[in-house]
Protein backbone atom coordinates (compact mmCIF):
# COMPACT_ATOMS: atom_id res chain seq x y z
CA UNK A 1 0.00 0.00 0.00
CA UNK A 2 1.29 3.46 -0.93
CA UNK A 3 0.65 6.21 1.59
CA UNK A 4 1.39 9.94 1.60
CA UNK A 5 3.69 10.87 4.50
CA UNK A 6 4.43 14.46 5.48
CA UNK A 7 8.08 15.38 6.00
CA UNK A 8 7.54 15.91 9.74
CA UNK A 9 6.10 12.39 10.12
CA UNK A 10 8.82 10.53 8.19
CA UNK A 11 10.86 7.79 9.78
CA UNK A 12 14.12 9.33 8.59
CA UNK A 13 16.24 6.29 9.33
CA UNK A 14 14.02 4.03 7.22
CA UNK A 15 13.64 6.64 4.49
CA UNK A 16 17.38 7.31 4.13
CA UNK A 17 18.12 3.57 4.33
CA UNK A 18 15.82 3.07 1.35
CA UNK A 19 17.53 5.85 -0.62
CA UNK A 20 21.04 4.61 0.24
CA UNK A 21 20.32 0.99 -0.67
CA UNK A 22 17.86 1.45 -3.50
CA UNK A 23 18.48 0.23 -7.02
CA UNK A 24 18.13 3.82 -8.22
CA UNK A 25 20.11 5.55 -5.45
CA UNK A 26 20.82 9.27 -5.98
CA UNK A 27 22.25 11.76 -3.53
CA UNK A 28 19.51 14.25 -4.45
CA UNK A 29 16.88 12.19 -2.60
CA UNK A 30 18.49 12.02 0.86
CA UNK A 31 16.58 13.93 3.51
CA UNK A 32 19.49 16.26 4.28
CA UNK A 33 19.78 17.19 0.60
CA UNK A 34 16.07 17.83 0.08
CA UNK A 35 15.90 19.82 3.31
CA UNK A 36 18.24 22.30 1.64
CA UNK A 37 17.02 22.46 -1.97
CA UNK A 38 13.24 22.03 -1.54
CA UNK A 39 11.01 24.63 0.11
CA UNK A 40 8.67 21.82 1.12
CA UNK A 41 8.73 18.09 0.50
CA UNK A 42 6.74 15.05 1.49
CA UNK A 43 7.01 11.40 0.46
CA UNK A 44 4.94 8.62 -1.05
CA UNK A 45 5.89 5.45 0.88
CA UNK A 46 5.26 1.84 -0.13
CA UNK A 47 4.51 -0.42 2.88
CA UNK A 48 7.37 -0.23 5.39
CA UNK A 49 9.65 2.01 3.28
CA UNK A 50 10.26 -0.70 0.69
CA UNK A 51 10.03 2.04 -1.93
CA UNK A 52 9.68 5.80 -1.70
CA UNK A 53 9.03 8.76 -3.95
CA UNK A 54 9.87 12.25 -2.61
CA UNK A 55 7.44 14.99 -3.61
CA UNK A 56 9.04 18.47 -3.57
CA UNK A 57 6.36 21.15 -3.62
CA UNK A 58 5.82 24.86 -3.43
CA UNK A 59 2.94 27.29 -3.04
CA UNK A 60 2.05 30.45 -4.96
CA UNK A 61 -1.07 32.56 -4.55
CA UNK A 62 -2.37 29.87 -2.22
CA UNK A 63 -2.05 27.15 -4.89
CA UNK A 64 0.21 24.16 -4.37
CA UNK A 65 2.31 22.64 -7.13
CA UNK A 66 5.07 20.03 -7.47
CA UNK A 67 8.29 21.32 -8.96
CA UNK A 68 11.85 20.05 -9.38
CA UNK A 69 14.27 21.91 -7.07
CA UNK A 70 17.53 23.55 -8.13
CA UNK A 71 20.67 21.36 -7.93
CA UNK A 72 18.47 18.26 -8.08
CA UNK A 73 18.45 16.66 -11.52
CA UNK A 74 16.66 13.38 -10.81
CA UNK A 75 14.18 12.12 -8.22
CA UNK A 76 11.34 9.68 -8.92
CA UNK A 77 10.81 6.24 -7.40
CA UNK A 78 13.51 4.59 -5.27
CA UNK A 79 13.06 0.93 -4.35
CA UNK A 80 14.99 -1.75 -2.48
CA UNK A 81 13.84 -4.38 -4.99
CA UNK A 82 12.78 -4.30 -8.61
CA UNK A 83 9.29 -2.93 -9.17
CA UNK A 84 7.10 -3.58 -12.16
CA UNK A 85 6.11 -0.76 -14.46
CA UNK A 86 2.60 -0.85 -13.00
CA UNK A 87 3.97 -0.58 -9.45
CA UNK A 88 6.07 2.43 -10.38
CA UNK A 89 3.13 3.99 -12.22
CA UNK A 90 1.05 3.64 -9.06
CA UNK A 91 3.31 6.19 -7.38
CA UNK A 92 2.54 8.75 -10.07
CA UNK A 93 -1.20 8.21 -9.76
CA UNK A 94 -0.94 8.66 -5.98
CA UNK A 95 0.39 12.22 -6.23
CA UNK A 96 -2.48 14.12 -4.58
CA UNK A 97 -4.77 16.20 -6.77
CA UNK A 98 -4.33 19.13 -4.38
CA UNK A 99 -1.22 19.81 -6.48
CA UNK A 100 -2.74 21.55 -9.48
CA UNK A 101 0.44 21.27 -11.52
CA UNK A 102 3.14 18.60 -11.34
CA UNK A 103 6.54 18.83 -13.01
CA UNK A 104 8.82 16.16 -11.60
CA UNK A 105 12.02 14.65 -13.02
CA UNK A 106 12.24 10.89 -12.56
CA UNK A 107 15.53 8.98 -12.54
CA UNK A 108 17.13 7.01 -15.35
CA UNK A 109 16.21 3.66 -13.78
CA UNK A 110 12.50 4.49 -13.70
CA UNK A 111 10.27 3.37 -16.53
CA UNK A 112 9.14 5.77 -19.25
CA UNK A 113 5.48 6.64 -18.83
CA UNK A 114 2.88 8.61 -20.73
CA UNK A 115 2.70 12.27 -19.75
CA UNK A 116 6.49 12.34 -19.63
CA UNK A 117 9.08 14.10 -21.76
CA UNK A 118 12.64 12.87 -22.25
CA UNK A 119 15.75 14.62 -20.98
CA UNK A 120 19.35 13.74 -21.77
CA UNK A 121 22.19 13.08 -19.35
CA UNK A 122 25.75 11.91 -19.92
CA UNK A 123 27.83 9.62 -17.73
CA UNK A 124 31.21 7.95 -17.88
CA UNK A 125 32.20 4.74 -16.12
CA UNK A 126 35.65 5.29 -14.63
CA UNK A 127 37.81 2.20 -15.29
CA UNK A 128 40.84 1.04 -13.33
CA UNK A 129 43.27 2.48 -15.86
CA UNK A 130 43.15 6.06 -17.15
CA UNK A 131 44.67 4.86 -20.43
CA UNK A 132 41.46 2.94 -21.14
CA UNK A 133 39.54 6.20 -20.94
CA UNK A 134 42.06 8.33 -22.80
CA UNK A 135 41.99 6.19 -25.91
CA UNK A 136 38.26 6.94 -26.22
CA UNK A 137 38.72 10.72 -26.04
CA UNK A 138 38.17 12.53 -29.30
CA UNK A 139 41.20 13.89 -31.15
CA UNK A 140 40.14 17.43 -30.31
CA UNK A 141 39.75 16.64 -26.61
CA UNK A 142 43.20 15.05 -26.44
CA UNK A 143 44.62 18.21 -28.00
CA UNK A 144 42.74 20.42 -25.52
CA UNK A 145 44.12 18.46 -22.57
CA UNK A 146 47.66 18.79 -23.93
CA UNK A 147 47.13 22.56 -24.26
CA UNK A 148 46.25 22.72 -20.57
CA UNK A 149 49.27 20.63 -19.62
CA UNK A 150 51.64 22.82 -21.68
CA UNK A 151 50.18 25.91 -20.01
CA UNK A 152 51.26 24.51 -16.66
CA UNK A 153 47.76 24.33 -15.20
CA UNK A 154 47.41 22.95 -11.70
CA UNK A 155 44.52 21.75 -9.56
CA UNK A 156 44.01 22.75 -5.97
CA UNK A 157 41.18 23.17 -3.51
CA UNK A 158 39.32 26.44 -3.66
CA UNK A 159 36.23 27.98 -2.07
CA UNK A 160 32.71 28.27 -3.39
CA UNK A 161 32.89 32.02 -2.83
CA UNK A 162 35.78 32.31 -5.29
CA UNK A 163 33.83 30.30 -7.86
CA UNK A 164 30.77 32.46 -7.33
CA UNK A 165 32.88 35.57 -7.95
CA UNK A 166 33.83 34.15 -11.35
CA UNK A 167 30.22 33.23 -12.04
CA UNK A 168 28.92 36.71 -11.27
CA UNK A 169 31.60 38.33 -13.44
CA UNK A 170 31.58 36.03 -16.47
CA UNK A 171 28.06 34.51 -16.65
CA UNK A 172 24.69 36.12 -17.22
CA UNK A 173 22.34 33.50 -15.75
CA UNK A 174 21.56 33.59 -12.04
CA UNK A 175 21.63 30.78 -9.52
CA UNK A 176 20.29 30.60 -5.94
CA UNK A 177 23.60 31.38 -4.24
CA UNK A 178 22.30 31.11 -0.67
CA UNK A 179 20.97 27.64 -1.40
CA UNK A 180 24.26 26.54 -2.94
CA UNK A 181 26.23 27.86 0.05
CA UNK A 182 23.97 26.02 2.48
CA UNK A 183 24.14 22.83 0.43
CA UNK A 184 27.93 22.94 0.45
CA UNK A 185 28.01 23.55 4.21
CA UNK A 186 25.92 20.42 4.84
CA UNK A 187 27.77 18.36 2.20
CA UNK A 188 31.07 19.16 3.93
CA UNK A 189 29.65 17.79 7.17
CA UNK A 190 28.59 14.68 5.25
CA UNK A 191 32.09 14.50 3.72
CA UNK A 192 30.73 14.13 0.22
CA UNK A 193 31.93 17.21 -1.62
CA UNK A 194 34.99 18.37 -3.55
CA UNK A 195 35.54 21.98 -4.63
CA UNK A 196 38.40 22.02 -7.12
CA UNK A 197 40.01 25.05 -8.72
CA UNK A 198 42.20 25.26 -11.83
CA UNK A 199 45.17 27.59 -11.37
CA UNK A 200 47.88 29.06 -13.58
CA UNK A 201 50.69 30.88 -11.80
CA UNK A 202 48.54 30.91 -8.64
CA UNK A 203 45.69 32.67 -10.47
CA UNK A 204 42.30 30.96 -10.30
CA UNK A 205 40.92 30.34 -13.81
CA UNK A 206 37.81 28.45 -12.78
CA UNK A 207 36.76 25.24 -11.16
CA UNK A 208 33.94 22.92 -10.24
CA UNK A 209 31.91 21.49 -7.39
CA UNK A 210 31.56 17.72 -7.30
CA UNK A 211 29.12 15.82 -5.06
CA UNK A 212 30.44 12.33 -4.30
CA UNK A 213 27.91 9.61 -3.53
CA UNK A 214 28.12 5.84 -3.17
CA UNK A 215 28.26 5.21 -6.90
CA UNK A 216 28.51 8.59 -8.62
CA UNK A 217 30.69 11.68 -8.80
CA UNK A 218 28.27 14.41 -9.83
CA UNK A 219 29.56 17.40 -11.79
CA UNK A 220 27.23 19.76 -9.96
CA UNK A 221 28.52 23.23 -10.88
CA UNK A 222 31.39 24.72 -12.86
CA UNK A 223 32.64 28.13 -13.95
CA UNK A 224 35.64 29.40 -15.92
CA UNK A 225 37.08 32.78 -16.78
CA UNK A 226 37.71 33.84 -20.37
CA UNK A 227 41.40 33.05 -19.87
CA UNK A 228 40.45 29.67 -18.43
CA UNK A 229 38.47 28.81 -21.53
CA UNK A 230 41.36 29.81 -23.80
CA UNK A 231 43.81 27.51 -22.03
CA UNK A 232 41.31 24.60 -21.90
CA UNK A 233 40.91 24.63 -18.11
CA UNK A 234 37.66 22.64 -18.20
CA UNK A 235 39.17 19.80 -20.27
CA UNK A 236 42.21 19.73 -18.00
CA UNK A 237 39.98 19.61 -14.91
CA UNK A 238 37.78 16.73 -16.08
CA UNK A 239 40.78 14.74 -17.31
CA UNK A 240 42.48 15.20 -13.96
CA UNK A 241 39.37 14.16 -12.02
CA UNK A 242 39.16 10.98 -14.08
CA UNK A 243 42.83 10.23 -13.36
CA UNK A 244 42.42 10.83 -9.65
CA UNK A 245 39.36 8.59 -9.34
CA UNK A 246 40.47 5.47 -11.18
CA UNK A 247 40.13 2.27 -9.16
CA UNK A 248 37.17 3.62 -7.15
CA UNK A 249 34.41 1.96 -9.16
CA UNK A 250 32.37 5.11 -9.62
CA UNK A 251 30.60 6.88 -12.46
CA UNK A 252 31.30 10.48 -13.43
CA UNK A 253 27.84 11.97 -13.85
CA UNK A 254 28.02 15.08 -16.04
CA UNK A 255 24.50 16.06 -14.92
CA UNK A 256 23.42 17.46 -18.26
CA UNK A 257 23.78 17.44 -22.00
CA UNK A 258 20.47 18.68 -23.43
CA UNK A 259 22.22 21.75 -24.85
CA UNK A 260 23.88 20.60 -28.08
CA UNK A 261 27.35 22.08 -27.56
CA UNK A 262 27.53 20.86 -23.97
CA UNK A 263 26.46 17.37 -25.00
CA UNK A 264 29.14 17.36 -27.71
CA UNK A 265 31.75 18.37 -25.11
CA UNK A 266 30.79 15.48 -22.82
CA UNK A 267 30.73 12.98 -25.71
CA UNK A 268 34.28 14.01 -26.59
CA UNK A 269 35.37 12.29 -23.35
CA UNK A 270 33.66 9.10 -24.48
CA UNK A 271 30.64 9.74 -22.25
CA UNK A 272 27.51 7.68 -22.84
CA UNK A 273 23.94 8.91 -23.12
CA UNK A 274 21.21 8.05 -20.67
CA UNK A 275 17.65 9.34 -20.61
CA UNK A 276 15.50 10.38 -17.71
CA UNK A 277 11.96 11.66 -18.00
CA UNK A 278 9.94 14.56 -16.63
CA UNK A 279 6.43 13.72 -15.48
CA UNK A 280 3.89 16.47 -16.21
CA UNK A 281 0.32 16.72 -14.98
CA UNK A 282 -2.07 19.64 -14.72
CA UNK A 283 -5.45 19.97 -13.02
CA UNK A 284 -7.60 23.01 -13.64
CA UNK A 285 -9.48 24.15 -10.58
CA UNK A 286 -12.73 26.01 -11.01
CA UNK A 287 -13.37 28.91 -8.65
Amino acid sequence: MIKYVHRKDLDLDKYNFCIENSIQTRVYAFSWYLDVVANHWDVLVLDDYEAVMPIPWNKKYGLKYVTQPYFCQQLGVFSLDNLSKNQQASFLTKIPKKYLKVTLSLNTENYIFSKTSKRLNYFLNIPDAYKQLYKNFSKGRKHAIKVGEKQGLELNNTSVNHLLEIHNKHYQFQIPEDMLLKLITIAKIKNCIKIIGVFKDDILLGGAIFIVSKSRIIYLFSVFTDKGRKVQASSFLISSILKDNKNVGKVLDFEGGNIQNIGKFYRSFGAEEEHYTVFNRTFYKAF
